[in-house]
């Protein structure tokens, strides 16, 4: 298990789902972690009992990423709270799904505000402090539709794949201060949303997964984990695809 002792991380939309699950894991690792939610306090502080009952620090923070203040008010937030910030984890995001001859505006931009501009707010707020203490790690949690596309997902797509690229280019902008960027793709993960899907869906998924099932949240967590470790000291600019090999041929 990576060694994260003494380490403060903010998760973004860490009540649930695979934000929690890194929540968790990086706390589990010794962590000190910020619990940012949206709009789910009550799951956002029923996960911070759960990492502070098990030995851990932890506070829940809200804030609309999409809102280039409330970004750096959770940053600035996490700062006073917890000492200090070592690990950011962009992972807020959210789905508007439609075909793309009857996707609205909004549709369009909601997703586009929270998953790709939400990802420059608070890596942007992050990263004076980054920069002045000369390190840090930043993971974003991208996905495999931002690599392949995906059928009635455009704005999905479209924010993932921005995702990477912003990746890219803030790792290389950051390297000479020590500070790191990466970014993991999950594929089909078992959350809420994925519980959701028909059954026709999942098994004409399950063809396309080489390992023919779908992820846990904690094996994305587990790979968060290590490349916010200095297990990953090496390792900047990089996408890790965790899709059970849906995407590697």
């Amino acid at each position: 298990m990576p060694d994260l002792n003494g380490r403060v991380a903010l998760v973004t939309g860490a009540s649930r789902g695979i934000g929690a699950a890194v929540a968790r894991k990086l706390a589990a690792c010794g962590a000190a972690v910020a619990v940012n939610y949206a709009g789910s306090e009550s799951a956002a502080r029923a996960l911070v009992a759960e990492i502070v009952a098990g030995g851990g620090r932890a506070v829940a923070l809200q804030a609309d990423v999409s809102s280039p203040e409330a970004a750096v008010a959770l940053v600035e937030g996490t700062i006073e709270a917890l000492g200090g910030l070592d690990i950011l984890v962009n992972n807020a995001g959210i789905t508007r799904d439609g075909l793309i001859v009857r996707m609205s505006d909004d549709d369009w931009g909601s997703v586009i505000d929270t998953n790709l501009t939400g990802v420059f707010n608070v890596t942007r707020a992050s990263t004076r402090h980054f920069m002045k203490q000369r390190s840090g790690a930043i993971v974003n949690v991208t996905s495999v539709i931002g690599l392949v596309g995906n059928s009635g997902q455009a704005n999905y797509a479209a924010a993932k794949a921005g995702v990477i690229g912003l990746t890219k280019s803030v790792a290389k902008e950051l390297a000479g201060r020590g500070v790191r960027a990466n970014a993991v793709a999950p594929g089909f993960i078992e959350t809420d949303m994925t519980a959701k899907l028909p059954e026709a869906l999942r098994d004409a998924a399950l063809k396309e997964i080489s390992l023919r099932r779908f992820g846990l949240p904690e094996e994305v967590a587990s790979a968060v984990a290590f490349l916010a470790s200095e297990d990953a000291a090496y390792i900047t600019g990089q996408v890790l695809a965790i899709d059970g090999g849906m995407t590697f041929c």
